[in-house]
């Protein structure tokens, strides 16, 4: 399509991406709820272990949205998956066929990997892009429920609730052994 480029983006991009991450949660209504920085998205995806992929998409040269996205893997089907985390494209660009060509790219990534599945969420309210995503043939399977554990769940679950939060206690939490008491 004319005027689109979509590229990986590169360790230069981590302000441009958490500038999209920002644009989004605003647009989610949770302009607050960002915790993230360059230095974590620097670590976590372009460090020595990434833990997600990102794609930029670019009109007549300007950033203009992003693909933030991770894999996952099904057990019965014994094949990766795509998770999409972010779907997002700034509003002046809206129109110009641009999240489209982000999915496609990324659809394109999933074949290419063998993925068996692309997913993501979208939240109950965002009309446009429910009417988006079924115009593609996306499903919505009412009988899978999200569920997480976060914070103090999260942390009483590991059995680490007296622990700080952050990667230092999370790495030395992790370094203990597992042992596991069932009652006989």
């Amino acid at each position: 399509m004319a005027g689109i480029i979509i590229r990986p983006a590169a360790r230069e991009d981590v302000g441009l991406i958490l500038r999209f991450i920002r644009a989004l949660a605003v647009y989610e209504r949770e302009p607050d709820a960002v915790v993230a920085t360059e230095e974590t998205l620097l670590r976590d995806g372009f460090g020595p272990q990434p833990y997600f992929e990102c794609l930029i998409a670019e009109w007549d040269g300007a950033p203009a949205g992003f693909a933030f996205y991770f894999f996952d893997y099904s057990t019965w089907l014994g094949r990766p998956g795509i998770y999409l985390e972010d779907l997002f494209v700034d509003p002046e660009f809206r129109g110009k066929g641009i999240g489209r060509v982000l999915l496609e790219r990324l659809a394109a990534i999933a074949v290419e990997r063998n993925c068996a599945r692309m997913k993501w969420q979208v939240l109950d309210w965002n009309e446009p892009a429910i009417d988006f995503y079924r115009a593609m043939g996306a499903e919505f399977p009412a009988e899978w429920l999200n569920v997480r554990l976060t914070d103090e769940a999260l942390l009483r679950l590991a059995g680490a609730t007296g622990l700080a939060s952050g990667p230092e206690k999370a790495e030395s939490a992790s370094d203990s052994p597992i042992v596991s008491e069932l009652p006989q």
